[in-house]
């Protein structure tokens, strides 16, 4: 089996796809920010993409930011398109692991997903689609375990805080955790903040195709989940939180279906009790509240529609009140921006039954950092290679295609994100 440890064949520990995209370039600057802390201080690594010039600028602007001038001519650079199969294999066969920036997955993901398990490269993306990240581990997970090949998805801020905050939660917890959920909160600066258009064309495609992500789930046949302790209640679609004290809503990310899977993977793997789950986000205050039924209605007639979706695609920052934009927020705004996951967290304490009576233990862990989507994301993302490159032992016996909570459960991952900005912690 093909592992992380026998790499030294390969001239790049990591190569970084979709580099002068717009995460992508803040991938390339985090690679360039902790390459010395590498084994032995020597990363090896690449940016690829379709354009030479624009990997160049990127090389460029990384240079500048870091102070490191060495970035301009010491990074190697690889033209490789998703179109072009064989640009891909030659860039897979290059590196340890892909850094796959190109998104929509559900448009590009696939190709380079593909070409990393024929041609022996491990692959880790920053995906929020459910029905893609599924899709990966229907179609290409009992290749990549024959190849000994680890494809994580979702290794963004979708879903690293709350995959592994769940798993916090449960092992600081003392007894048997039964249920959790989280309340996300996100602080803008003085200038405010948005989010780039790439997140929203994934939320526009992922909305129109839901029912296909549907009739995906039944491919696997799996059986329920066995549930331990009360039901978790779902709550309303817009409610007021006590807990965080402010408007709510259930968090329309991939959190909950990245979770599912990895409970599922400790279940059948490790004999793990199941940890039931539900996901929500703050919206504010009433004036937000309102902003967002009517973006939110909006959004549900016109998605359904193709002429719709083309005006939806084509005017992120109208139909969204300036949330989402084609130009993506500004340094400024990204530096005073953060986010706080609280996960409330019910089970059942040491010694005590969990199949009598109701849970009567309760926990409350925080998972707080930097602005999510091109801060803390590029932070889970270098991290989660960087743990594959120096704990392969600790990842799952075999390769496959895995959420990070299955892949990183016995891995120090959550040590190494404290130390660099994503701090967890009990409250």
């Amino acid at each position: 089996m093909a592992s992380v440890r026998t790499s030294s064949s390969r001239p790049y520990h990591l190569v970084v796809f979709g580099a002068s995209g717009f995460t992508g370039q803040f991938v390339v600057e985090e690679v360039a920010r902790t390459a010395s802390e590498a084994p032995r201080g020597n990363l090896k690594w690449a940016v690829a993409g379709r354009s030479k010039q624009k990997l160049e600028q990127v090389l460029e602007q990384a240079a500048s930011v870091l102070g490191k001038p060495e970035l301009r001519t010491g990074v190697d650079i690889i033209v490789a398109d998703v179109e072009e199969p064989d640009s891909l294999a030659a860039m897979c066969k290059q590196a340890v692991i892909v850094l796959n920036c190109v998104g929509p997955y559900r448009f590009f993901g696939e190709p380079v997903v593909k070409a990393c398990v024929e041609n022996g490269a491990h692959h880790l993306d920053i995906s929020g689609e459910p029905q893609f990240l599924e899709g990966m581990q229907l179609n290409y997970h009992n290749q990549a375990s024959d190849k000994g090949v680890y494809i994580i998805g979702s290794c963004g801020f979708d879903s690293i805080p709350a995959d592994m905050g769940v798993l916090y939660t449960r092992e600081q917890f003392k007894g048997t955790l039964t249920a959790v959920e989280s309340f996300l909160t996100v602080k803008a600066g003085p200038e405010g903040g948005c989010i780039h258009d790439g997140t929203w064309q994934s939320a526009i495609y992922g909305f129109a195709d839901s029912h296909k992500l549907q009739s995906l789930r039944r491919k696997f046949n799996y059986k329920p989940l066995p549930s331990v302790g009360t039901k978790l209640k779902r709550r309303g679609s817009l409610f007021f939180s006590n807990e965080i004290q402010q408007y709510s809503m259930p968090f329309m990310g991939s959190d909950p279906s990245v979770i599912k899977r990895t409970q599922r993977f400790l279940v059948e793997e490790h004999q793990a009790s199941p940890v039931q789950y539900g996901a929500y986000a703050g919206i504010g205050g009433i004036g937000n509240v309102i902003k967002l039924v009517f973006a939110g209605m909006l959004f549900w007639l016109l998605v359904k529609f193709s002429f719709g979706r083309d005006l939806l695609a084509k005017n992120p920052e109208f139909f969204s009140f300036g949330l989402f934009s084609k130009a993506g927020p500004t340094r400024k705004q990204m530096e005073a921006s953060s986010f706080r996951f609280v996960l409330y967290g019910e089970g059942y304490t040491e010694g005590l039954d969990p199949s009598q009576g109701k849970p009567n233990g309760k926990i409350c862990t925080l998972v707080q950092g930097p602005e999510c989507g091109y801060v803390a994301t590029p932070i889970a993302m270098v991290q989660a290679a960087l743990t594959i490159l120096n704990e392969a032992s600790d990842l799952p016996k075999s390769g496959g295609v895995y959420t990070p909570g299955a892949a990183f459960a016995k891995t120090t991952l959550i040590e190494r994100l404290n130390k660099h900005g994503i701090k967890f912690s009990v409250i």
